[in-house]
Formats: structure tokens, sequence, C-alpha cells
């Protein structure tokens, strides 16, 4: 009992000192767990400012709260007067493993952020990405899920949409249909001509204002083919398009005006020869 009493008399300042080192170590930690609530809760208000999908935002928000408790926790070990070097060289490599293990996964994860905050398109659009056209449905963190026109769903990596070309066909109000009609050489093209202006001019869904373009793009083989350019609001594109080449049809049919196709003529030469 002496031994104790003569030891702890002898070392008190060292222990005063280990003590206030203990406090303030448990300090760091309390201040940091604080600081890392603060900033959690200021990353999701900025966040839910711009709008971003909710689960951006609880990903981001614990990923930035983990990252500050972490700091908090090497402060607080290295005051107390351990070496952290060692375990900042041990965390650092086990993020570096992790990081070319999940490889994909956290590109697929980084583009996911891309698209939720920079919207090149939302739930709804009809889109055209990775080689595959639909309708979204949903864009989630790691990939984007789309209906195809016959009804298949298709889930594609978000890293493969941001790697390649978006085309969205929902993004602008109004469309603009292409269609290339061909007639005869030995048709009437002012008739023509007439025939797809009235046609346009009287579709109820073709923009009257905007211009219609109408005429001779080329002299092909087999026939002199005319554009047809109206403009349509983008969720009649299709409707109107299908019309317009039944009608077109049908009036050229009506005024005697051919729509030739690729023909094949084929002349067999006989020969007549005589048996002696």
């Amino acid at each position: 009992m002496e031994f104790i009493t003569s030891w702890f008399n002898n070392n008190q300042v060292m222990l005063q000192d280990i003590a206030i080192k203990f406090i303030v170590a448990l300090l760091i930690l309390f201040i940091g767990k604080m600081v890392a609530k603060l900033i959690r809760k200021g990353v999701q208000k900025l966040l839910e400012h711009k709008n971003v999908d909710n689960t951006v935002i609880s990903f981001t928000s614990s990923l930035v709260y983990g990252l500050v408790i972490l700091i908090s926790f090497i402060a607080a070990i290295s005051h107390l007067g351990f070496n952290t070097s060692s375990l900042v060289a041990i965390v650092g490599a086990a993020g570096l493993a992790i990081g070319l293990a999940l490889q994909g996964s956290l590109s697929n994860f980084a583009s996911g952020i891309l698209l939720i905050t920079l919207k090149p398109f939302k739930s709804g659009d009809f889109v055209e990405v990775s080689g595959t056209a639909g309708v979204v449905e949903e864009v989630n963190i790691f990939s984007t899920q789309l209906r195809t026109g016959d009804n298949k769903t298709v889930i594609i990596p978000n890293g493969s949409i941001t790697s390649g070309t978006i085309t969205n066909y929902s993004k602008k109000p109004t469309r603009r249909i292409d269609l290339i009609i061909g007639v005869s050489y030995d048709a009437d093209l002012a008739k023509t001509r007439e025939i797809l202006t009235q046609i346009t001019s009287n579709h109820e869904l073709v923009l009257k204002d905007q211009a219609v373009t109408i005429g001779v793009s080329e002299l092909a083989d087999n026939s002199v083919n005319f554009v047809v350019r109206p403009w349509v609001k983008t969720e009649n594109y299709w409707p109107v398009y299908f019309e317009l080449l039944e009608s077109i049809k049908l009036a050229l049919d009506e005024a005697g005006i051919e729509i030739p196709y690729p023909q094949l003529s084929v002349h067999v030469n006989q020969e007549n020869s005589n048996e002696s």
C-alpha cells in the first residue's frame, strides 16, 4: 500500500498530464461529433435546395459525417501521444484496396450523382442511351431503368450512360418530322408539291406558327425525292408521323402520281438452233 501511495506521489505530474490529455481527447471527439452533425445538416440542406435525389442526399451526408468522425478520432489519439502515421497509412491502403475492388461500382455511383445533379433527363422522358431507346422510369444511384416501346425493362449502369451520347427526345416542347416521299420521274412535280402542302396544312396537329419545308431533295436512281418537314408538339410526333404517311400515300394514289419502288427487268435472249 505504501508502494502504491509512493508511486502516485512520485508520478503525480505525469498522471495529471495523462488525465488532461485524455480529457482533451474526449473533448476533441465530442466537438468533432458536433461539427460532423452540423456539416451533415448543411450538406443535406444544400442538396435539398438543389433538388437532388433523396438517396444521394442520404448517402452523401452520411459519408461526410463519417469522414469528419474519422478525422476527429485520428486527432484525438494523436493528442494522446500515439503515432498516427501508421494508422493513416493503413486506412489509406484499405481505402485504395476497396476503391480498386469497387472501381466499377464507384464509377456508376459518381455517374449517378452527375445524372441526378445535372439532370440531362428525368422520369417520363423518352431517351436513347447506350444504344437503347425507351422511357425513363427510375434514375438510381448506380443504374437507370428504361421501359422500351415493347414494354421491356432495361437497366443500364450509369457509368455507361455518362460515358456515351445521351439523346433526349422529350427535352424540347416541339419536334420536326422528317419525311422523304419519292415519286416517279414522270410525275407532275408542281402537283405533287401542292398535294404535300395541302395535307400538311390541313392536319390539325401540325403547328401553324412553324414553317413547313417541302422541296425536292434528291434525284435518286428510281425516284424524285421530296422532303416534307412539318413541326409538331413532342408528344404528337409519332401519331402525326404515321397519319401523314398514310394520308400522303392515299392522296398521291388518288391523283394518279406513282410512288416508284426498285424493279429489276430481266431480258432473255432465246437462240434457235437447227438440228441436222
